[in-house]
């Protein structure tokens, strides 16, 4: 059974994480129809450096903290000072690579926008250290009311700007704003007082030092394939696709990616169980794969009436582009689990090598999927490297918890099974809506339910409960 503290804890990150999306769907919906895919397209090659070099100096504070026995105010000192280092470090960088940036893509306007959205993360990293005693705790309501307080008042601000023709300053307002009002908002849920201090230094080192490493190859491996087509394709393409990516991550990022802080959390306190381990992560690891598996096929076999609906005829590449790479995330999602099983066993040298195989592929790949097919090919690498990811994290866990491939597998045969049949039943029933001239709303809503409702059935007849695993 898993922690019931662990699954309140989850409902908590992942309410957090769908209440933003949520907000942050609706706001790319409204500057989606008011701004144009050129628009999105310079923004998306700013945010792709930040990115990069937000991920590379990626400090995981409240994991650090966690993993502690005990955390004293030195703890504190030396995580708020790693964190201000981190934001001078990050506004120091920026400010060397913006304008090579802009020169690079022949823009001018990329160096206003990319020195203005730098703002997010520097603010992000001195968010109130002492907000680690929630998450050792498990107690993340209080990371829900920061985070969606912050978005709710990066929403208002964006539209602000929107009415008052702002253009792509809207996109740029709503992505620093939902980074400085939770930082702001953390400080009055966990008040800490700042002192520069390093004292504690050697409680942080080793785990950071992999971790980072680890973060260097991630950021170029999560950014490649935006920055290598920024160079070749206009903005407007760019904007088609970076949109498209979005929301083929959306499943995984508004849900999985959550509910891994407390599991992250929950591993941490029995990773000197091995029995108890193992049973955990097999429970984890099929209940996002129940998850992401059926979010991700009907994305990929749904993508042209969403793309239609939700964004209108300007977006239609998007479409094509949504429904395969939903399928390059499908499997990303198992990867997730074993992440949280590296950092809560102090492995994340596996990360680390992990990050650099990813690395290895993608540069030989990507290059060669665009040359033999265009952005399409760009997709099938991606698609390629999650398939690589998968059976890396089965690898690393069998490694790390003596937890055979062939029993990993076998936990999800249920999962892929339904999948199947679902789409199967997907596939007739919008070729019956064609046939009948449905509307796209129509279409949607009953190819959605009735999908739904087929996934959850099979999964039943097969022997899935929800009690077997919580």
């Amino acid at each position: 059974m898993l922690s019931l503290r662990t699954l309140r804890g989850a409902s908590w990150t992942i309410t957090t994480r769908l209440a933003g999306r949520g907000v942050d769907f609706v706001t790319l919906l409204i500057l989606a129809r008011t701004l144009g895919p050129a628009d999105f397209g310079l923004v998306a090659l700013a945010l792709s450096l930040i990115a990069i070099i937000d991920i590379v100096l990626e400090v995981p504070i409240a994991q650090a903290l966690t993993r502690l026995p005990e955390v004293t105010r030195a703890h504190l000192d030396t995580a708020f000072t790693l964190g201000l280092l981190r934001g001078l470090f990050i506004g120091l960088l920026v400010a060397l690579a913006a304008w090579p940036m802009t020169i690079f893509y022949h823009d001018p306007k990329l160096l206003a926008v990319t020195l203005v959205i730098a703002l997010g993360p520097i603010f992000r990293s001195l968010y109130s250290p002492a907000m680690a005693k929630y998450y050792r705790g498990l107690n993340f309501q209080y990371y829900f009311f920061a985070d969606f307080g912050g978005k709710l008042v990066a929403t208002g601000l964006a539209l602000a700007v929107l009415h008052a023709q702002g253009g792509y300053w809207a996109i740029v307002t709503n992505s620093i704003a939902s980074s400085i009002v939770p930082t702001l908002v953390s400080y009055a849920l966990a008040p800490y007082r700042p002192r520069i201090s390093l004292a504690a230094i050697s409680d942080f080192s080793g785990f950071i030092g992999w971790f980072s490493s680890s973060q260097i190859l991630a950021a170029f491996n999560w950014q490649f394939d935006r920055v290598f087509l920024g160079y070749h394709l206009p903005k407007t393409e760019l904007g088609q696709y970076t949109v498209a990516s979005d929301f083929a991550v959306l499943p995984t990022q508004s849900v999985i990616g959550p509910a891994m802080q407390p599991v992250f959390a929950a591993f941490a306190q029995i990773h000197d169980d091995r029995p108890r381990l193992q049973a955990a992560f097999l429970k984890v690891s099929k209940l996002t794969m129940l998850i992401a598996a059926p979010a991700a096929v009907g994305i990929a076999l749904t993508s042209d009436l969403i793309v239609s609906l939700a964004l209108g005829p300007a977006w239609s590449d998007a479409g094509q582009y949504l429904a395969l790479l939903s399928l390059a995330v499908l499997l990303i999602a198992y990867y997730q689990p074993t992440y949280s099983l590296c950092l809560a066993l102090d492995r994340p040298r596996n990360l680390f090598v992990a990050n650099l195989i990813d690395l290895a592929i993608r540069l030989a790949a990507v290059p060669a999927g665009y040359a033999v097919a265009g952005i399409d090919g760009v997709i099938y690498a991606r698609i390629l490297l999650s398939v690589v990811m998968f059976v890396l994290s089965t690898l690393f866990v069998r490694n790390l918890i003596a937890l055979p491939v062939g029993v990993q597998l076998r936990n999800l045969w249920q999962v892929v099974a339904s999948c199947v049949i679902m789409a199967v039943g997907v596939c007739a029933l919008r070729q019956l809506h064609i046939e009948q001239g449905w509307a796209i709303l129509a279409q949607l809503a009953s190819v959605a339910a009735a999908g739904a409702l087929l996934y959850v059935a099979c999964l039943y007849a097969l022997g899935v409960r929800v009690r077997s695993i919580v």
